[in-house]
């Protein structure tokens, strides 16, 4: 049985922020929202992007952005997207240089720079260790906890009196280390119990679906009608990058199918290094697919997950479940 907690009080807040990856815990944190009659309007998304906006897609979903506007959209909800210049590529190339600035949407939909800027040089050249550490686990806290971050310490409008509540989608159930996380705590930016402040953010963070079982959430998304990210649809048991460093031998074996390009380029990254991006540290992607099967993808699915344009609805008739509902849990840490 799934473990009662408290609910905070949304009215308490002038705004509640979700960090919205489009997968479906995030979709979840909004219906929970909603089911608690909490306004859209009230609603700010904000959706990390893993691969920026100056290149080109490298390691997440083409379809993401797209999914994730089509779905504000289709809610009545504000979204705002932000980034790493240069997203994940330009940080795994980095060489003795500082790492780039962050890029954030203001209020007014303004692309906000700021970084960038660091004395401090370093180089990656090799993929993030897929481990729980954060500090080895680059990917994460460079590309999504410092993003998210930077948008509220730099915005005067997270400040000045008002009160935010932050919303993320980890689920105890995911992981031993997830079901540890805290449910509601103060953000890790808010300052509120400070003495020593020129700045006072009041902001608290609840991770709202901690306690949810997966099936609550496919529940969810049931009664709610909506169409899940095509990464489920493709076979995928969770939405995070499409070239996950989590990805499990079945997973390079579809994208080696169904997006040989965006495989070859892992590889050859991978031999350039020679550093793999595997678990194991010994298994190319090319011997990891070898050991796996190509997932059961829905027709034409994965040339709607492979654009940048989502056209589909978000709200569907006949709602049934994807074929990746219940699969593999690749990537909860």
């Amino acid at each position: 049985m799934e473990k009662m907690f408290l609910i905070p009080e949304y009215d308490n807040y002038d705004k509640i922020i979700v960090f919205f990856s489009g997968g479906k815990d995030s979709v979840a944190c909004v219906l929970e929202l909603l089911d608690n009659g909490v306004k859209p309007e009230k609603i700010e998304l904000h959706h990390h992007s893993i691969d920026g906006r100056e290149g080109e897609l490298f390691m997440d979903w083409a379809c993401t952005e797209g999914y994730c506007q089509a779905f504000a959209d289709a809610l009545g909800i504000d979204i705002y997207f932000s980034w790493k210049e240069g997203g994940f590529e330009a940080e795994l190339l980095r060489e003795d240089t500082s790492t780039a600035p962050i890029v954030f949407e203001n209020d007014n939909k303004v692309a906000i720079k700021s970084g960038g800027n660091s004395q401090h040089k370093g180089t990656r050249l090799k993929f993030p260790a897929p481990v729980a550490s954060l500090q080895t686990r680059w990917c994460s806290a460079y590309l999504k906890v410092d993003v998210g971050d930077r948008l509220i310490r730099k915005q005067i409008r997270f400040a000045n009196g008002r009160s935010y509540l932050v919303i993320s989608g980890e689920r105890a159930e995911e992981s031993p280390a997830r079901a540890k996380y805290n449910q509601f705590e103060k953000h890790r930016v808010g300052n509120q119990d400070s003495k020593n402040r020129r700045v006072t953010r009041n902001i608290d963070h609840f991770r709202s679906v901690h306690q949810y079982k997966e099936q609550r959430i496919w529940d969810m998304m049931r009664a709610y009608s909506i169409n899940p990210h095509p990464a489920y649809h493709v076979g995928f048991g969770r939405t995070s990058c499409m070239t996950c460093i989590f990805g499990s031998p079945s997973q390079w074996a579809t994208i080696r199918e169904y997006a040989p390009e965006r495989f070859q380029k892992i590889l050859d990254y991978e031999k350039q290094f020679n550093h793999t991006i595997s678990m194991d540290g010994k298994s190319f992607i090319d011997a990891l697919a070898d050991k796996g099967s190509v997932y059961d993808v829905e027709d034409g699915y994965f040339e709607i997950a492979n654009s940048r344009e989502y056209k589909e609805s978000i709200i569907v008739n006949n709602w049934q479940y994807p074929s990746g509902a219940f699969g593999e849990n690749c990537g909860a840490i």
